[in-house]
């Protein structure tokens, strides 16, 4: 269910259907397809008969400062789900198991609102605890998809992209291929090693005020199909623009101002280990 509230009791997150999100992501040339939902792995019933899914999840787990944030979990199994719901509020524990499980992880929209507050020991956790980041997500602005590239650049992490589709219409715009890879374990095992190469399928393939806003009204529409009873939250949809206007405002005053933090840190941290070196070679 979705997190707004008085809608939430009524309103899910998303309304696709996973075998009709299959097909469309085959339609566009995906050799394999995962799905991550919002701590749940529900689509897994649906697609685990076929041979080129494979289980993940989006985990929204907290971290030591007590902030929140989502991290994608790829190729799990039920065993797992269970104890990465049960371990999510314990990063420290998480983080164990999934090293333990071997099971490749990321760091999502990190300069991103979408979960709440950074902290700034938050961000030495993404450079050192995530095998992954997550570097183009299709609804995040593109000044916080660049901010996570410079991120991953930087640390020399994974890359990964996806589309966050919560609305068939961005189903696939943004995609991860792995070269070279001819089967699903060999695709997972590049993914680990950071062969990774981020995609876009569509246009565009970062957030928008408008890409928002539509999302926002298939998600809207999908609840009315499925509750008509809903209806008489109809007039709410009023102020979806205005809504999702705000959200734009918070989003680029959030992605900016840790965006210009972080780089400003790793430009620091690349003068201090140019003098070290300059004065090492002295």
């Amino acid at each position: 269910m979705c997190d707004v509230p008085l809608v939430r009791v009524v309103c899910r997150e998303c309304y696709n259907d996973p075998p009709a999100v299959y097909e469309k992501l085959k339609r566009l040339g995906m050799d394999l397809v995962t799905i991550t939902d919002h701590d749940s792995i529900g689509a897994a019933e649906a697609l685990r008969s076929r041979p080129d899914f494979f289980l993940s999840e989006e985990v929204t787990c907290t971290l030591p400062s007590g902030t929140q944030l989502h991290a994608g979990v790829y190729d799990i199994t039920e065993r797992d789900h269970i104890e990465i719901q049960r371990r999510r509020t314990d990063f420290a524990s998480l983080a164990a198991y999934l090293h333990q499980r071997e099971r490749f992880f990321s760091a999502n929209h990190v300069f991103s609102s979408l979960t709440g507050r950074r902290e700034p020991s938050d961000f030495p956790l993404f450079e050192s605890a995530f095998p992954g980041i997550e570097t183009r997500n299709g609804h995040m602005l593109a000044l916080a998809n660049r901010a996570a590239a410079a991120l991953a650049q930087f640390t020399g992490k994974a890359e990964v992209g996806g589309s966050d589709a919560h609305a068939m219409a961005s189903i696939g715009c943004v995609y991860t291929e792995v070269p070279g890879a001819y089967t699903m374990a060999d695709y997972l095992e590049g993914l680990g090693l950071g062969r990774g190469v981020v995609r876009g399928a569509l246009s565009p393939v970062s957030g928008s005020y408008w890409k928002l806003t539509s999302t926002v009204y298939s998600i809207a529409f999908g609840m009315l199909r499925e509750a008509p009873a809903a209806a008489l939250l109809a007039p709410l949809l009023l102020a979806v623009p205005l809504v999702t206007l705000g959200n734009l405002v918070r989003e680029l005053t959030f992605g900016r101002w840790w965006s210009a933090r972080y780089l400003r840190s790793v430009a620091r941290r690349i003068e201090e280990a140019a003098a070290a070196r300059a004065e090492e070679a002295a």
